[in-house]
């Protein structure tokens, strides 16, 4: 067959590494193809496209013997002189696919965290997802404990590929499983991640599920493990081998009573039949905890184990005042983490958290900053008098610099 000259660059990448006419995986092509600094040569892979490379495995694709000959060299390949691969569509009209909007199979193995705790359920998340089984979780729980952060980080550490989607209550069939989209001028079927997920036995996450409508409805027999039938292309999509299932959310799919998770929705009881199993994600204990904090904090440049335990302290007596009805907020592990990066910015205890706390309603925000002042003795709540002094420092030495600040200059009052 021909080929383009890039898929001749990457024959000959290929080639020199592996061999002529040798059997490579996938992980093989992704390595060739970032030696190089391409992307992945889908073109190589799927079977839709003309010219496809022979499979003699799952994922295991062989290498040409170029021309049909035993020891050709690479120069005899031939090289065509289009740079797009052209299909035949259902209305046998040409349909133009440019491979360098194509992804990369090794982006969607999530990086692992240096700063990733494990804490609660994670063991529990990793023996499901290392089982190779369809069964689907459903992770709920107060925002900021780490839900999608968890989920993330065990597919980083199973090195499985990982598809997330985030729910809103516009998300719609076609966002999950695809729609016709206009290209080139062309009308080209697009799968949807839903549908990407299932064909390559990846971890699809459905995140904040519970924002979704009666829509989501269509993932039905996809959260029973079979197949979809796609009505718009006439086409069945069955998963393959590892495919699995993650939604997470704030409530149990019955609605936020108290209002603290406006839009949330009841979802319909089929629907929530369809997990299995329910995580209930808490925040990380004390302990776990302060070694989130100071490995963030560690991070930073910033170590001071002293701030990472009283934050700590500081956050779970927010939490069981929180628990017992006496406050309507709550400090989230993902807050500390914020406050920690604020310090770092600012070298300041109180005014890192105070900058982290603006968030809240005024008496919320006092309250916390008091509590916080009575357990870290050394901490002062910046005021007003404060910020007057240190303005007026400022103006002093602009005074004697015998400068004008720009603010004197354009704010005459």
């Amino acid at each position: 067959m021909k080929y383009t000259e890039k898929q001749v660059n990457f024959l000959k990448a290929a080639i020199a590494k592996h061999g002529e006419g040798s059997t490579l995986t996938k992980s093989d092509l992704a390595e060739v193809a970032e030696d190089i600094g391409v992307k992945f040569p889908f073109w190589m892979t799927d079977a839709r496209r003309s010219g496809s490379f022979t499979k003699v495995g799952k994922d295991m694709y062989r290498l040409p013997a170029i021309n049909g000959g035993e020891g050709a060299s690479v120069a005899d390949i031939v090289v065509d002189e289009v740079s797009e691969v052209v299909i035949e569509s259902k209305n046998k009209e040409s349909e133009t696919f440019d491979m360098s909007t194509y992804f990369n199979p090794a982006e969607l193995i999530p990086a692992k965290d240096p700063l990733f705790v494990a804490h609660g359920h994670f063991s529990d998340l990793i023996k499901v997802l290392n089982s190779g089984k369809f069964y689907p979780v459903f992770e709920t729980g107060e925002s900021g404990t780490g839900k999608t952060y968890m989920t993330e980080q065990a597919c980083a550490k199973l090195r499985r590929e990982f598809i997330r989607v985030n729910i809103t209550i516009e998300t719609d069939e076609d966002d999950l499983l695809g729609h016709y989209a206009l290209i080139d001028g062309n009308t080209v079927w697009q799968d949807g991640p839903v549908i990407i997920a299932m064909e390559r036995g990846a971890v699809l996450l459905l995140d904040e599920i519970d924002l979704a409508s009666n829509k989501v409805m269509c993932l039905q027999p996809i959260l029973e493990g079979k197949g979809v039938y796609l009505k718009k292309i006439n086409k069945m999509v069955k998963p393959a081998a590892g495919f699995t299932v993650v939604a997470t959310a704030n409530t149990k799919g019955k609605g936020s009573e108290d209002g603290r998770f406006v839009f949330t929705n009841i979802l319909n009881e089929a629907f929530l039949e369809r997990f299995p199993i329910t995580m209930e994600v808490n925040y990380p204990s004390a302990v776990t905890e302060k070694k989130i904090v100071n490995k963030v904090l560690d991070s930073l440049g910033v170590s001071d184990s002293d701030f990472a335990e009283k934050l700590v302290n500081w956050a779970n007596t927010i939490r069981k005042t929180f628990f017992d009805g006496g406050i309507d907020e709550v400090i989230a592990t993902r807050r500390l983490v914020h406050i920690s990066n604020a310090f770092a910015i600012f070298g300041d205890r109180m005014k890192a958290i105070e900058m982290c706390v603006n968030r809240f309603d005024e008496d919320t925000k006092t309250s916390f900053l008091d509590l916080y002042s009575k357990i870290d003795a050394e901490a002062v709540i910046p005021s007003d008098e404060n910020e007057s002094n240190e303005n007026e420092s400022e103006e002093t030495v602009s005074e004697d610099s015998g400068y004008a600040s720009e603010n004197d200059v354009n704010n005459p009052f």
